[in-house]
């Protein structure tokens, strides 16, 4: 078949790869432009476009789908099909309609649920224990489409965003690849989404990631795995940021007000909650390394009595 692939950042270069060494004929790939990225802010290529290169590829980076010139660009290729992974770019009905088959999107959730931006962060968050991927028809809703193909997949305890990501973006790699098998086959049977389980992934604002110690341990370990690499969950302490990257609950109750230092040694560094005890394990000051606890105790002289968090919260509750 031919196929257009349009994608992003490194979650559909996996897809790319995978289709590539299946030995698909990519006819042309569609990425986002490169834009400033890191610490220096220098421009930057995604990673599909790396690939797609490294491939010696077909490719354009238009700034939007919705010309009539890039429609009919697309449309002159007379593709069988678009495979889009997060793509970052809206897909006008013009352009669904071009490819023979259609649009084929590789969808980090078991939709309906996470519909949206951020499925894999908002799963974490949520306390899901299964998430996977979804094989979907595009429509002109947001990933309101027939469901192609699902393969699920268990959120460990630990898993953090990043772990997840990637553990997800081999699925969605082997998921379309079985899923152009099964629909060159005519075996793939399109099934509604049930829209009473439909919920909303919406995009990350750094704001979620600051931490609030009134909520409970719990909680507060998956906003630091949901929001590990990117934004990075954090705290204050004498009036400085600490990126918090890796925490864990432990048995303790009742001691200690909310974003108090209950304990410090080699273990860790022990917060109260507002239920529950949580262990920081790992920390970051501003411009410095990560570090585990015990060396950051080191050149860091944190009391118990001491307390997370110099902001004032507001007064609406948490759950």
């Amino acid at each position: 078949m031919r196929i257009i692939f349009a994608g992003t950042p490194v979650f559909a270069a996996t897809a790319l790869d995978a289709l590539l060494n299946a030995g698909h004929e990519i006819i042309l790939v569609l990425t986002q432009p490169d834009r400033p990225a890191g610490r220096g802010m220098k421009t930057a290529a995604s990673a599909v476009k790396l690939l797609a290169q490294q491939h010696d590829l077909a490719l354009l980076q238009p700034l939007t789908l919705k010309s009539a010139e890039m429609q009919a660009q697309l449309l002159a290729l007379a593709a069988d099909v678009m495979i889009v992974a997060a793509y970052g770019l809206i897909l006008p009905e013009a352009v669904l309609k071009i490819p023979r088959l259609g649009c084929l999107n590789i969808h980090a959730s078991i939709l309906p649920r996470w519909r949206g931006a951020a499925p894999i962060q908002r799963a974490i968050l949520a306390g899901d224990h299964v998430t996977g991927i979804t094989i979907m028809q595009m429509d002109v809703g947001l990933d309101t489409g027939a469901i192609l193909l699902k393969r699920s997949m268990a959120i460990s305890p630990d898993d953090t965003a990043h772990s997840l990501h990637d553990r997800l973006g081999l699925l969605g790699a082997e998921s379309i690849v079985d899923a152009l098998v099964l629909l060159q086959q005519g075996k793939l049977v399109p099934t509604v989404q049930d829209e009473t389980l439909a919920c909303y992934a919406a995009k990350i604002k750094k704001t979620e990631a600051e931490i609030d110690w009134r909520q409970s341990a719990e909680q507060i370990n998956r906003v630091v795995r949901a929001f590990n690499p990117n934004p990075g969950a954090y705290t204050y302490f004498r009036d400085v940021v600490l990126k918090i990257w890796q925490t864990k609950v432990v048995v303790e109750r009742g001691i200690g007000k909310p974003g108090e230092i209950v304990v410090v040694d080699r273990e860790g560094i022990t917060v109260a909650c507002g239920s529950g005890v949580l262990q920081i394990e790992i920390v970051q000051k501003p411009g410095g390394k990560k570090l585990n606890s015990a060396d950051f105790l080191v050149g860091n002289n944190l009391q118990p009595g001491e307390n997370f968090s110099a902001v004032k919260y507001s007064t609406s509750t948490h759950d």
